[in-house]
């Protein structure tokens, strides 16, 4: 109703384009400020509230509480990713990178409020997690929620999800900026002014609710630190290359446990809580080092309060990151915690628990580069900085390397430090991390475990899709075309008749001879101005032995031709006469088919996962057809009133778009109905979809 109410509003007033988005943004970055600092403070009172417990309900345990308790917290944690949204599960930002790639960044509103009261359990129980990841699902779920209130086109709704994400960086880390550079590099495919502007505006809202009830204080006060040499810029260079191998180690460690929990036949609401008491286990092992090595107790936090000295493995670490970043801790702990921390992290988050990776691969990169600090100080102590400024571009360095967003880890840095005089140690040892670590290993943290489920990504968009898609079923068979012996003054009219900016130029058998576009006319004019070009042939023009594609390769083949030169348009040829032309595929085309093979591919699934339903013995799928003579035809889905046991489970139209029917679906002639139903009733069924037999025919 509401919903209904809202939508004719709009309709009503019809307020100038664009205006409806920037509200929407502005309300999505509001209330994902909102979240983030309910999140935040609900962390903090859950820490506290639990770990002062146990301290005064049973003091006897002392540094063993770090063991149980953050198995409590998952044993309340699993049941709610399990039972009611496992979107919850893990660090979030895949399943955001889904919705947008697969489903139009539809995103089930639940989502939000599991995510948070999960994340929030886990991470105030010792979960070695980040709160990024969660208020970025969060705000992607309510700026997805937002867009399908106010129905939405798909690009729109994708562009608020973008919005959310951007104010969940914002608001947490009081970085709006690097907020939206998150947004821009890691989740939008394209960049466009309108978007740009909704995603920035959105950050602003968060950040400035994040400031009223948390500060404005930046996340960590530094010294502000200089580069002592320009040879220096060599020792942060190979700092950006061990970064790579650690941030590669920590997608890799992370993965091999999510492997490992996935595959364990073992009840998945207890998943988590094991991952936990591994936790547990290393927490407790990690507060016992201090009594034979020699460092002091306050150095790995022992003793009471618990709250006041919980594991540097536990939770976000922020803290500690900041004792890093003022140089004030030792070479052997950080060196100890570049593997301690990811492996926490592992534990956590591989077994199914939920919470974000941004925050630890900042704390990995803060251990990694104040130990390259210490080494680096010693080895060269002319060149060499401070033991801090390493550990702040170690930071960035090992994000740049898991995520492969090196702008994002700039900008987060300058933001969460507040410090913009390392600028150029910064951009050499990201931009390096990120591009060894992409040679190396060509997944980053976020795009693994979609690639784990058949979605391999490409600028954004899932390749996979447009392997499936052949060249014929997309191109245009009828292009306009022009010969290669006419005269060029007729191109004049062409391009002015059709508003196009190119086309194939053919022989007249038909053969390709090359591409004729307005940019190839305005550079011949500009070469020859004293010419007349009353008798120019298009063969003059015209730019020959133009990129082809044949017919029957894959949409992805025309796509890797023509992205070294920005090419718009492809001629298609036969493989049996390769000179012959038989159509032309243009950008357009390839979007139409990035859509075709996303239906395909959802098509796909469903045939998959009906092929497991039909293990059930009583159950049967069956499949009607709606002609001119069925009963159903013109009724509702409400009107057919089928019986307890039998449900309608999808509908493709004529046209071949598939829909999840519901109570208001109307069926139309050439309508393909499929219906999951217990085989007594099957009989039943028919009756509603197949014309009775005729008597004469009995």
């Amino acid at each position: 109703m509401a919903q209904q109410y809202i939508r004719k509003l709009v309709d009503k007033l019809s307020p100038r384009e664009g205006f409806v988005l920037v509200v929407t943004s502005i309300l999505v970055g509001g209330g994902t400020g909102l979240a983030a600092v309910f999140f935040i403070r609900l962390i903090a009172f859950i820490q506290i509230s639990v770990y002062g417990q146990a301290e005064r309900l049973f003091p006897f345990l002392g540094t063993l509480a770090f063991v149980f308790v953050p198995v409590l917290g998952a044993l309340i944690v699993g049941p709610i990713i399990a039972h009611w949204a496992r979107e919850a599960k893990g660090h979030g930002v895949p399943e955001v990178m889904q919705a947008l790639i697969l489903r139009g960044g539809r995103i089930r509103a639940r989502v939000a409020i599991a995510k948070i009261i999960a994340s929030a359990l886990c991470i105030g129980t010792g979960g070695s997690a980040g709160r990024e990841g969660p208020i970025i699902q969060v705000g992607s779920a309510l700026g997805s929620s937002a867009g399908q209130l106010l129905q939405l086109s798909n690009e729109r709704i994708k562009n608020l999800v973008a919005c959310g994400a951007a104010a969940g960086i914002a608001a947490t880390f009081n970085a709006p900026i690097a907020g939206v550079a998150f947004a821009s590099e890691v989740l939008m495919t394209e960049f466009q002014v309108s978007k740009f502007g909704n995603v920035l505006i959105s950050a602003v809202s968060a950040s400035i609710i994040s400031q009223i009830f948390l500060g404005a204080r930046p996340a960590f006060l530094v010294p502000k630190y200089m580069m002592q040499s320009p040879w220096e810029i060599l020792l942060y260079v190979v700092l950006g290359l061990l970064a790579a191998l650690v941030g590669i180690m920590f997608i890799r460690m992370l993965n091999a446990f999510e492997n490992i929990f996935d595959d364990w036949k073992f009840p998945e609401t207890l998943k988590p809580a094991v991952g936990a008491f591994l936790l547990g286990l290393l927490g407790y092992t990690y507060l016992r080092l201090s009594g034979f090595l020699t460092f002091t107790p306050e150095e790995y936090r022992l003793g009471m309060p618990l709250v006041e000295n919980i594991p540097h493995v536990y939770g976000s670490g922020f803290t500690f990151i900041e004792e890093v970043l003022q140089g004030k801790e030792s070479l052997f702990l950080l060196a100890m915690l570049v593997f301690l921390k990811p492996l926490a992290t592992s534990f956590t988050l591989g077994s199914g628990n939920s919470g974000g990776v941004f925050a630890p691969s900042l704390f990995t990169g803060a251990m990694l580069g104040g130990a390259f600090g210490y080494v680096a100080k010693a080895l060269f102590p002319e060149i060499t900085g401070e033991v801090g400024a390493y550990a702040l571009v170690g930071m960035a360095a090992v994000f740049a390397a898991a995520a492969r967003a090196p702008f994002t880890s700039i900008l987060i840095v300058f933001e969460m430090s507040n410090d913009y005089h390392l600028i150029l140690p910064l951009m050499a040892a990201g931009m390096v991390a990120s591009s060894f670590a992409q040679w190396l290993y060509p997944e980053s943290i976020y795009t693994l475990k979609l690639t784990k489920r058949g979605i391999r990504l490409e600028q954004g968009r899932d390749m996979d899709v447009m392997q499936g898609v052949l060249v014929e079923e997309v191109m245009n068979d009828s292009p306009i075309t022009i010969y290669e012996d006419q005269k060029a003054a007729d191109l004049f009219a062409i391009f002015q008749d059709t508003h196009l900016n190119g086309f194939p130029v053919i022989t007249r058998d038909w053969e390709v001879f090359g591409i004729i576009t307005l940019q190839d006319m305005e550079r011949w004019l500009a070469k020859h101005e004293d010419k007349q070009i009353r008798d120019l042939k298009v063969r003059d023009v015209a730019t020959t032995d133009p990129v082809t594609v044949f017919f029957d390769e894959p949409v992805w083949s025309a796509i890797q031709k023509m992205a070294p030169r920005d090419l718009a348009r492809l001629p298609v040829i036969s493989r049996q006469n390769p000179p012959k032309m038989i159509g032309l595929i243009s950008r357009s085309d390839i979007l139409r088919a990035y859509e075709v093979g996303l239906i395909r591919k959802q098509h796909t699934q469903h045939v998959r996962d009906r092929m497991v339903l039909r293990k059930v013995g009583d159950m049967e799928f069956i499949e009607f057809r709606v002609t001119s003579s069925s009963p159903c035809l013109g009724n509702k889905v409400s009107d057919l009133q089928l019986p307890h046991g039998a449900n309608m489970v999808s509908l493709v139209r004529k046209d071949g778009t598939m829909y999840i029917p519901h109570g208001g679906t109307k069926l139309l002639k050439g309508d393909r109905i499929t219906i999951l139903v217990r085989v007594r009733l099957i009989e039943q069924i028919k009756k509603h979809f197949e014309r009775p037999a005729h008597p004469a025919m009995l």
